[in-house]
């Protein structure tokens, strides 16, 4: 069973069990949403087209790590074209007739958000293609000799795709989508503004000093930072007077394990494990796996974005290699 981190990007169990205190949040329009400027600004030019002509905007494909926004990216576009937003995901999509449901009690102008999209099943994209692209639906009745195949008139919705591996979307589905934008990684000064905003939205009194303290924690992403906030917060309560100050922020994350960068003792243990068994030499991506005991997609998924994105580990044709600038970090006191 895998162990759940506080600095893992995707949604724990314990962000399930404060989905309202999430959901509040959540940015709901573009004037809160801080972050992503080049991605607000081509959407807001596309979504004001739309309205102008008084037509859906055209399919959306949200790509990039997770953590960075693409939900509340999609419930934004949403809340600024005014339209309903019904959610699900790739893998609960089992079958082309779960699909032929959703789609068929879509309102116009709707927007259908699929969640982790690259995991649907072939069968279910290729019913996807014709209700994207012509807003029309086929479906076979019957089986055997008696089957027939009819067409059934759709809606004029929106797909708002997300991913964090569009190498594994079909080119087909691909093609399909007329906005396909890229969530970077957020700057410090970003993160600090998010936290300030999450502060206040949660009633919890944050010196500017502290809210700088944990963006250079929040590994550049929302979503840890949100975590680490409410993780800071208890300490907080529970420890001092519920202000949120630089000594209960710095124990917090002490406790916690979370160095300055951001890393836990599983990201440590990860670039230590390269470095006491192949040095100054690469390696790749199965022996790493077996070598952490992970899946190779949680490495290249949960792991790797970021230690990249910082310059801890570099990758090669022969595979994955730590950097000089993460061995200086690691014989660091904190690291």
């Amino acid at each position: 069973m895998a162990i759940e981190r506080i600095i893992d990007p995707v949604l724990t169990s314990d962000d399930a069990d404060e989905q309202i205190i999430e959901v509040t949040l959540r940015p709901q329009r573009f004037d809160d949403y801080v972050g992503q400027e080049r991605l607000k600004t081509n959407l807001k030019l596309a979504i004001d087209a739309a309205k102008k002509r008084g037509e859906p905007i055209d399919h959306v494909l949200l790509y990039g790590p997770p953590g960075l926004g693409k939900t509340t990216m999609a419930n934004v576009i949403a809340n600024e074209m005014g339209a309903g937003f019904r959610v699900t995901s790739g893998p609960a999509i089992e079958r082309a007739g779960d699909l032929a449901s959703i789609l068929t009690n879509l309102q116009d102008g709707d927007i259908l958000f699929i969640d982790e999209i690259h995991r649907l099943s072939r069968v279910v994209e290729e019913v996807l293609y014709s209700a994207m692209e012509d807003f029309k639906l086929d479906i076979v009745i019957g089986k055997g000799p008696a089957a027939r195949s009819i067409r059934l008139d759709l809606p004029k919705f929106t797909i708002i795709g997300a991913t964090t591996r569009t190498g594994s979307l079909a080119a087909p589905l691909r093609d399909r989508f007329g906005h396909i934008y890229r969530l970077e990684f957020y700057t410090p000064e970003e993160i600090a503004k998010i936290i300030e905003r999450a502060s206040a939205i949660l009633d919890s009194k944050i010196h500017p000093s502290s809210a700088k303290i944990l963006s250079t924690r929040a590994r550049l992403t929302p979503r840890i930072a949100n975590r680490l906030l409410k993780r800071v917060r208890d300490f907080a309560d529970v420890n001092g007077d519920g202000i949120i100050d630089d000594m209960s922020t710095k124990k917090a994350l002490a406790m916690l394990e979370i160095d300055e960068l951001g890393l836990d003792p599983a990201d440590r243990n990860l670039l230590r494990s390269m470095i006491d068994n192949y040095g100054d030499n690469p390696v790749g991506l199965t022996t790493l796996a077996a070598l952490t005991g992970d899946e190779t997609t949680t490495i290249e998924d949960f792991y790797e974005p970021y230690l990249l994105q910082i310059g801890f580990i570099e990758k090669t044709p022969r595979g994955r290699r730590v950097t000089p600038r993460a061995k200086k970090h690691l014989d660091s006191p904190l690291g």
